[in-house]
């Protein structure tokens, strides 16, 4: 069935990128869904009117988005942006290997979106119209969806309530917020750098490779053309000593200008290859961006660990906080019933004194 629709579907718009996708048991972790970078495409299916992000993994599709115009493209980094979808439950996210790249792909979503919205209103209005046409026969009208209102009529106030605690309560969950959002944003930015920094790695490796053949080759012709340059000087020499009984001077020229071709073409070979000695030095340093890279990561890790671990102690604080306040106001709420029997009492000791009086 995919296949299907892939034939009647035309191609908008396409770019290469990694793909994540959200941890559905976190929900702030990015699982790579590709080892390398896809193709993502943009594809229009005009028999049903409708605009899908699609991209395939080999023989299994990474990415098949139906696009709404509720949905959001949100960059959150240079060459990093994500969007949700709700029919399938998940979040992807895109990383690029320019800044352009996530631009073109920001505004292609944006014209694809108004597309649909567009298409959706024309379904829309068409409806309509064949409703007002087939009027007279019955329809089913689905049961509409009703948030049910929420009413809570909460307790009263009690007499004693701290608001010093609640105060405190609500500073140390803006703070903890505070701390998952900066953990998770520094997360999703150092995996989106190390993948760029992976996949540039991989094209160096590729081209020293290349390099590295082309070097060897070039080794055997320059051997080959020193050869050949020897032999060439030892004939000159033997021309030069035999003087009026060697070959003519336009020989002589011949052979000069062959000994100077070979002569320049040794030195182009030799700037090719202090060319590549200079891309195979560029190669370390990459390696080396790419260690410090998996460094930041590990202390990354190590951080959100830490955050982990201070929140878990933190959470426990509130809660026994929380019981403590609870304990403290059953207490005060008993003190009260207590005290309102005292006082109950008191009242009819002293109506009883009163008759005493009285009598």
């Amino acid at each position: 069935m995919f296949s299907h629709h892939r034939e009647r579907e035309q191609p908008i718009f396409s770019v290469r990128a990694h793909v994540f996708q959200i941890d559905p048991a976190t929900k702030r972790n990015w699982i790579p869904a590709s080892k390398h970078a896809v193709t993502v495409s943009f594809f229009y299916d005009a028999n049903r009117n409708v605009y899908r992000i699609i991209s395939v993994g080999g023989t299994k599709a990474i990415i098949n988005c139906s696009l709404t115009p509720s949905m959001t493209f949100t960059k959150t980094s240079q060459k990093f942006g994500q969007w949700a979808d709700s029919r399938a439950n998940t979040v992807y996210g895109l990383g690029f290997a320019t800044e352009q790249q996530l631009h073109q792909f920001s505004e292609k979503f944006k014209e694809v979106k108004d597309a649909a919205r567009l298409a959706r209103e024309k379904s829309q209005d068409k409806e309509l119209a064949n409703q007002a046409l087939n009027i007279a026969a019955p329809q089913d009208l689905g049961d509409e969806l009703q948030s049910p209102q929420m009413c809570s009529n909460g307790p009263e106030d009690k007499m004693f309530r701290s608001q010093s605690a609640d105060i405190t309560l609500s500073a140390e969950k803006e703070r903890i917020k505070k701390m998952l959002s900066e953990g998770s944003i520094c997360e999703i930015n150092l995996e989106a750098e190390l993948f760029t920094l992976q996949d540039s790695n991989s094209k160096l490796v590729a081209a020293l490779h290349e390099a590295n053949a082309n070097v060897e080759q070039w080794k055997k012709q320059l051997a080959a053309y020193q050869e050949e340059t020897d032999r060439l000087r030892d004939q000159v020499a033997e021309l030069e000593a035999q003087g009026g009984q060697g070959p003519s001077d336009l020989l002589k020229d011949e052979l000069s200008q062959s000994l100077e071709e070979l002569e320049s073409l040794l030195k182009a070979k030799d700037e090719e290859i202090h060319c590549l000695q200079s891309k195979k030095s560029e190669y370390h340093e990459m390696e080396q961006e790419r260690d410090e890279a998996m460094h930041r990561l590990q202390d990354m890790e190590m951080r959100n660990s830490e955050l982990e671990r201070r929140i878990q102690n933190t959470e426990q604080n509130l809660n026994n906080t929380l019981e403590d306040r609870d304990r403290v106001d059953s207490e005060i709420q008993r003190a009260i019933e207590i005290l309102d029997i005292k006082i109950f009492d008191l009242n009819d000791l002293r109506q009883s004194l009163c008759k005493l009086i009285d009598k």
